[in-house]
């Protein structure tokens, strides 16, 4: 449910008339070259396409208008090959919607020692090119990010393929709609949030809908649909004894597998991206969907429990900045914690509902009690997260702005067996320790709930947010909590100067 490959983002060249149509000539080779490289190079998950050098206002605000127009377009690389006067820059920045990336690069990597002269010098002005435009975005305050490097190096083209994948995920939530089944859990605060804020900032459109229409679906569901997914279960995963097809419980396999196809014709049906549910409101269920939700999660849905929609789009767009990528994505929640002095550790789990995207190894599928909900014992996918770096990412309503809080981590397979925990669970450490990020994440106001991906960086996440305006703050091994607290009071008041509205 996620496809790359409609998507594009259009490279656009700066310059101006001053130097003849000799130089303009060369100018547009050059982008064309330097566009059919960086499409060649392999490392792009998404297609530049070449547009005309921009010389004129009139010509940038159509180009940047026609942009903003296009359903495909992710966004715009931006190059200034010579000077381009900054000033015809203005009226098409301003109005502009979509993300930007502004690429500090020159067509030739090294100076040419014995043979520059003056017309070279005309026509690779990128180096102070790119500082006029700069100067304008910075001046109309205009989000955007700034790759610095030759357009050859590798370094340079990654930094490109991560705002790309920011940008398709920015892309992705306009107008991405979330279903909350159900309402959020009862008295909890954090996954409440401002929904009208929420399609205003960020483009998500958040509604309810009652069980009864998903169970309504669910009683629908074929019995010759449910044998093939029984079938399914039993190829894809290692099934419990009395899951199989001659254990005594595997009438809870066939219920579970009744509900993920009941759900699944819901969502699509709908046009869903992003899904929540509530141990409080089972009516009509037998079960809580827990091997639906983690399937589900597993082809690119987002999720969130508990009622927490914020989470559910986070995971779908971290889903989508992942597409393509070895690693996984998943809801997760930090549950309990290991004070060894030696070095202190999370295990991070759910009740039921973590994506086997980041499984180490195939996937265990099981029915245990759940011991809340009131319903019958569930079935879930267990196993153990791989190793490896991570992060995991919340966001939070602040009341004036949403708020993003990223934490680096290192994932470790668990120090001893887990015989008796039914779920899936990773466990990590926390950078740069586990009581200094936890105390951050506390001043910062973190959710309990996160979206975690052992295939995203920071970079990803950094880019999605500035595209978004929200807020980002980050916790890595250069943390220190008098400055982050200091971080934190400046935001405060950088917000409150800009207004309640300053989201």
């Amino acid at each position: 449910m996620i496809d790359f490959s409609p998507l594009e983002a259009w490279f656009i060249t700066g310059s101006q008339h001053l130097y003849g149509p000799d130089v303009l000539k060369q100018v547009n080779a050059d982008a064309q070259a330097i566009v059919d490289g960086l499409n060649a190079g392999g490392r792009l998950p998404i297609r530049l396409v070449f547009k005309p050098v921009l010389t004129t206002p009139d010509e940038v605000a159509a180009m940047l208008r026609d942009a903003d127009a296009a359903p495909n377009c992710i966004g715009l690389v931006a190059w200034m090959h010579t000077f381009s006067p900054a000033k015809m820059w203005i009226g098409g920045l301003r109005r502009l919607d979509k993300p930007l990336c502004h690429l500090h690069t020159q067509f030739n990597r090294d100076i040419p020692w014995s043979s520059i002269d003056m017309d070279f010098m005309n026509l690779n002005q990128s180096a102070h090119g790119g500082r006029e435009f700069g100067f304008i975005c910075s001046r109309l305050r205009r989000n955007r990010k700034v790759v610095v490097g030759h357009w050859e190096d590798p370094a340079a083209h990654d930094r490109l393929a991560a705002w790309q994948r920011a940008a398709a995920a920015r892309h992705d939530a306009q107008g991405m709609q979330i279903a909350r089944i159900g309402d959020n859990m009862r008295q909890v605060a954090v996954t409440e949030g401002d929904k009208v804020e929420a399609e205003l900032r960020l483009g998500y459109r958040v509604n309810g809908y009652g069980l009864g229409d998903l169970a309504a679906r669910v009683a629908a569901v074929a019995d010759e649909a449910v044998d093939r997914l029984c079938a399914e279960y039993d190829e894809q995963y290692a099934m419990a004894a009395d899951l199989r097809p001659d254990g005594a419980r595997r009438s809870s396999l066939r219920d579970a597998a009744r509900i993920e196809l009941g759900l699944r014709a819901f969502l699509e049906d709908g046009g869903f991206h992003a899904f929540t549910d509530t141990f409080e409101n089972l009516h009509g269920l037998k079960q809580l969907p827990g091997i639906a939700a983690q399937r589900l999660m597993a082809d690119g849905y987002g999720f969130g429990a508990e009622g927490d929609w914020k989470h559910a789009a986070l995971v779908r767009s971290m889903k989508v900045m992942a597409h393509g990528l070895p690693g996984g994505v998943s809801f997760m929640e930090d549950y309990t914690y290991h004070f060894d002095p030696a070095g202190g550790k999370v295990l991070g789990a759910h009740m039921l509902e973590i994506c086997p995207s980041i499984a180490a190894d195939r996937p265990s599928c099981e029915v245990h009690p759940l011991g809340i909900g009131g319903k019958e014992d569930p079935v879930r996918l267990v196993f153990d997260a791989a190793a490896g770096p991570a992060v995991n990412a919340t966001v939070v309503d602040m009341g004036d702005r949403f708020r993003m809080v990223v934490n680096t981590l290192d994932v470790v397979a668990p120090l001893e067996p887990l015989p008796k925990l039914p779920v899936a669970r990773a466990l990590w450490r926390a950078h740069p320790d586990l009581p200094t990020a936890a105390a951050a994440w506390i001043h910062a106001g973190g959710a309990h709930h996160t979206g975690f991906s052992l295939a995203l960086t920071v970079e990803h996440l950094e880019d999605f947010a500035e595209m978004l305006g929200v807020e980002f703050l980050l916790i890595d091994e250069t943390t220190d909590l008098r400055g982050f607290k200091n971080e934190l009071r400046w935001n405060d008041a950088a917000y409150h100067a800009a207004g309640a509205h300053g989201r």
